[in-house]
Parts: C-alpha cells; structure tokens; sequence
C-alpha cells in the first residue's frame, strides 16, 4: 500500500551510530543547523506541507511500524527519492517524544533578502527573540491574517529551531523570512514607504486608536527587553496594550495575535 515494493523492500536502519541518523539528530542543535544549512520537520502535517510549497529535502526518514494511516501512506508514495525507513527504536531516538508520528524530512533552509520582497502590504518584525515558540506562533498567525512577510532583525533564536518549526503548523514553508539587522531594516522600510508600528508598554496611545495605513510593519521588541527607546524613535508610531490586571507585560506571541488582528480587520 505504500506504492512502492522498493521503498517497502528497503531495509531499515537499526543502528543508532549510523551517519545518517547521526546527523537527523545533530540538526536539533543550531551549529550543525548554521553548518549545514539543513533543518528537520516532523511529522505528517509538517513534512506535507514542506512538499507541497516545493522546498528541496535532503532526506526522510520514516517508520514503517509506526505509519499506519492511509494518509500517511499515500504522503509516503509521493515522495520521489531520499527515503530511508528506519527502526521503531531509531525513529524514537530522533523524534519530538510529545507526539511522535514516525516521519521526519531533512530539509534545505531558504534564506530571503530584504530586496528579494515584493508586493508586500502586512508584516510583522521582532527584534532579538529569545523563545522559538514564540517565533512559529507569530509565522501561524502571520499566515491566519494575510500577512505577507516576517522578519527578525538583532539576532536571536533561530526560525528553523524545531519548536519553531512545529509551531508554526506548517506556515514556515509558505511565509518568507528575512534576517537581518535593525538599522537595515529600516533604512529598507523607509525607502519603502512603509508605516513602523512601534509596541511598547510606555506608549501614549492605546493599540485601538491607531488605524494603520497600508503598507505597514508591526515591531516588536524581545520577551525580556522590549524595543529600546531609540528603536521606537526610530519607528513612525508607537502603541500599547492597556494591562488592567496584575500581570505586567503579555506573551510576545499573544501580543503579536492581537495587534494583527486589530489591524488586518480580520
């Protein structure tokens, strides 16, 4: 049933010191990451969605014991090379233990350039982010409203870090990331014309006296720090999100979820 006897007839990996596993496991460390220019999705949802926005893959690595599904089959069928079944103990030792779905794809990073951007109306910009699943939580809102790009300026974590790639639900493979530095970024933005919407806690105005016009870019600052007074200067305007309880400050990500649907309409 997977559509071929050659991949069914093609003997599994067992052992845990081979190169190839060795390697799958090396890719959840950023150096081997930024060495090789590789990254892992796991899981059937991930691994569909990376085939099908057309992004090179290096590898798979599947579970014939664990893939049972006729979806997963069927995904199994169409791939056209790079397949490498693996033992149920391999798989375990490589795979997310939260909810492992015996697939696992080694895939080639893209790398966007401010210039490379076109037609771009909504986006969003964070500066030095410290937590991954703060990064794919705003690619899958980004994506929920429409918008078009996002970038990370200063450094910080890494897109392709595997909880990033897992919370993004698939929505890395479709939304283009830039990486840059924060005076790049905006020296790109105003010869763009692009209105800079500042977040900070300190702002005079509330998020929801602002309408934005079009084309615009959310910025926000890391978990920790928050944008510096000089990078809110630097932007057009800065909003705030009233905080009526006890808690200080908001998730980064929940911050991000709330202003884009404020300003997208949506």
């Amino acid at each position: 049933m997977l559509g071929e006897e050659l991949k069914m007839n093609q003997m599994p990996i067992t052992s845990l010191a081979n190169p190839l596993v060795k390697k799958v496991r090396a890719l959840r460390q950023r150096k081997a990451r930024t060495e090789t220019g590789l990254f892992i999705a796991e899981g059937l949802h991930h691994v569909g969605e990376a085939l099908e926005a057309g992004w090179e893959i290096d590898s798979i690595l599947y579970s014939p014991a664990v893939l049972a599904s006729e979806f997963a089959r069927d995904l199994i069928s169409r791939i056209p090379s790079g397949l490498q079944p693996v033992s149920a103990q391999v798989m375990d030792s490589l795979a997310d233990k939260e909810n492992p779905q015996g697939l696992i794809a080694v895939i080639h990073q893209k790398f966007t350039r401010l210039d490379d951007l076109s037609s771009l109306h909504v986006g969003a910009a964070v500066v030095s982010p410290q937590d991954p699943g703060n990064v794919g939580t705003i690619l899958r809102t980004l994506d929920a409203v429409g918008a078009d790009a996002f970038f990370l300026l200063d450094g910080g974590v890494d897109p392709y870090h595997p909880t990033s790639v897992r919370a993004s639900m698939g929505t890395i493979f479709w939304k283009p990331i830039v990486q840059t530095s924060f005076r790049e970024f905006m020296d790109w933005s105003r010869r763009g014309g692009y209105q800079r919407i500042a977040t900070s806690a300190h702002a005079g105005q509330s998020y929801l006296d602002l309408k934005p016009h079009a084309p615009w870019i959310l910025v926000l600052g890391s978990e920790q720090k928050g944008l510096t007074a000089e990078q809110i200067k630097a932007c057009d305007v800065s909003v705030s999100l009233p905080m009526r309880g006890r808690a200080s400050s908001l998730n980064l990500a929940v911050a991000a979820g709330i202003l884009l649907y404020q300003y997208t309409g949506r």
